[in-house]
């Protein structure tokens, strides 16, 4: 009879110590990549968000559009969306963030502009009265008292990229995904598992810190809850 091996990784166990000392390097190279693509897509989310929200906050005739355009985009399966910009892109890196970047619009313009629609009217209106000019009464009144429902939109959209970015392992852009979907096809059980936890990890860690930088910038909600 055939003793069992001696080993986890050649058990091929879901939970295995010697994949993590033997494979730290591929773990550390995919994690890297799944925050660069990460952050690089939510921040170019939110620099094409705000604008877009401001605009439709001036000019009420173009939230509808706007809102209806972003909706659309968020409906769209991630391999069609990834599809539909190979042409564009090719296999790259940027065809993962140009698509992550227009997942993010909805949830970064919806809860933008809900926050600038917050703003009591009587502030702008007091603020006027005090001779602030548009550009501001926007940067100094209105976009920081935004700051609790931007910050609301820009921690699921982080959370939601987070998960996403795994789907471009279809094009060998997905950070940990690219684990995730080589250990799916070679039943590589500890591959699976370390891989998924990490996603799961970066993604409860950036909802953290985001919370806790919402905090650290919107004192005054703490006042009012308290």
């Amino acid at each position: 009879m055939t003793a069992p091996p001696d080993d986890c990784l050649a058990r091929n166990e879901w939970i295995c110590g010697e994949y993590l000392s033997t494979r730290r390097h591929i773990l550390l190279d995919a994690v890297g990549q799944h925050l660069q693509l990460t952050a690089i897509s939510v921040l170019i989310g939110l620099a094409v968000a705000l604008p877009l929200a401001v605009v439709a906050r001036r000019w009420g005739w173009a939230a509808g559009p706007v809102l209806a355009v972003t909706t659309v985009l968020y409906t769209i399966p991630s391999l069609a969306m990834f599809s539909l910009l190979l042409p564009v892109y090719g296999l790259s890196a940027t065809l993962v963030v140009a698509g992550l970047v227009l997942y993010s619009l909805t949830l970064l313009v919806r809860n933008i502009l809900a926050g600038l629609r917050a703003v009591p009217e009587e502030t702008r209106q007091a603020a006027r009265g005090m001779g602030y000019g548009p550009i501001r009464l926007l940067l100094t009144v209105e976009l920081p008292l935004a700051l609790p429902a931007a910050m609301a939109g820009l921690r699921i959209a982080t959370v939601s990229a987070v998960s996403l970015v795994t789907v471009g392992a279809i094009v060998g852009f997905g950070g940990l995904g690219n684990l995730i979907y080589a250990g799916m096809n070679t039943y590589f059980k500890a591959q699976v598992l370390t891989a998924s936890v990490l996603c799961v990890v970066i993604a409860i860690v950036a909802d953290l810190l985001l919370l806790f930088v919402q905090r650290l910038i919107t004192p005054w909600t703490r006042a009012v809850r308290g």
